[in-house]
């Protein structure tokens, strides 16, 4: 009976031994990884954000070895709080924000869209007698938040260095609020930005009518507080072009949207500084 237990032993010590060989020598032990939080302009209401990015980054993080949470903000005034407070590791945010957010603390672009610019835009319902903008003297005009930079602030800034002209400015939170309230006939006009009304259902699309497009900027970076370790702010970027020339990538970078992706620099937005926006956003 001893001696069965004893060689019962020696397998079980064996069996555990061999075990561990391969676990360190195969790596099928893994580290933890760490997760990051992802911030995202809320352009959209908090359902279509996650349905387009919760793949985008489950896809990256696959590649980049890491894991991401989305974390939702209600309103672009909360994002901005939250992103100059620093909360997100990361963050795909608007270019005026980038340049606040580089200043106040340290965000890195990453990647951007080198095939489209952002533009502002106005739009009117198609069916709406107004022609032009200075048409809109006096009106409500709706935008989706006070420091939104095509749909808010460069529109504003061009009611007022182009055409001279006042409106009164009403304040709905998101790009389809916007749409909506134009359609609706809650407002006479509002301000957007191309990329989203593209994304807004045909039956919205097809009751409005663009009656201004503003000067063109380097789109929405996908940026990077400086407190990620290099290593892997490296991995994302890699991973983040990678990712936009495999077919699956394009398909999902495209409904950010994100049609080629390539590599964002500080530099990129500095021209906005020319624009003088600071004298329409809206400080806390």
């Amino acid at each position: 009976m001893v001696k069965y237990k004893s060689v019962f032993l020696c397998l079980i010590i064996a069996f555990i031994l061999n075990i561990s060989a391969v676990l360190f020598a195969g790596g099928e032990v893994k580290p933890e990884q760490r997760t990051y939080t992802v911030g995202v302009v809320p352009q959209f209401d908090s359902t279509q954000i996650s349905k387009i990015w919760t793949p985008i980054l489950k896809e990256l993080g696959r590649r980049a070895g890491c894991r991401f949470q989305l974390q939702g903000s209600p309103t672009i005034p909360d994002f901005e709080k939250e992103f100059i407070a620093g909360k997100f590791d990361f963050a795909y945010m608007n270019p005026y924000h980038v340049l606040i957010a580089h200043d106040r603390e340290g965000y890195i672009p990453l990647i951007r869209d080198l095939d489209t610019l952002l533009y502002g835009i106005v739009v009117v319902r198609k069916d709406s007698a107004v022609k032009s903008m200075a048409d809109l003297e006096g009106e409500v005009v709706v935008f989706p938040a006070p420091n939104a930079l095509g749909a808010s602030l460069m529109t504003r800034a061009a009611f007022n260095d182009v055409f001279h002209i006042q409106i009164t400015p009403k304040y709905v939170q998101t790009h389809t609020s916007v749409y909506l309230n134009v359609v609706l006939d809650e407002a006479m006009a509002g301000g957007g930005v191309q990329k989203t009304l593209e994304k807004q259902p045909l039956e919205i699309r097809n009751k409005l009518r663009v009656i201004y497009k503003t000067a063109t900027v380097a789109p929405h970076p996908f940026v990077s507080h400086p407190r990620v370790p290099d290593e892997t702010r490296k991995k994302v970027l890699i991973s983040f072009l990678a990712l936009g020339k495999s077919d699956e990538g394009k398909e999902l970078l495209k409904k950010a949207p994100i049609n080629k992706v390539g590599s964002a620099f500080i530099e990129d937005y500095e021209p906005l500084k020319l624009m003088k926006l600071d004298r329409f956003y809206k400080k806390d």
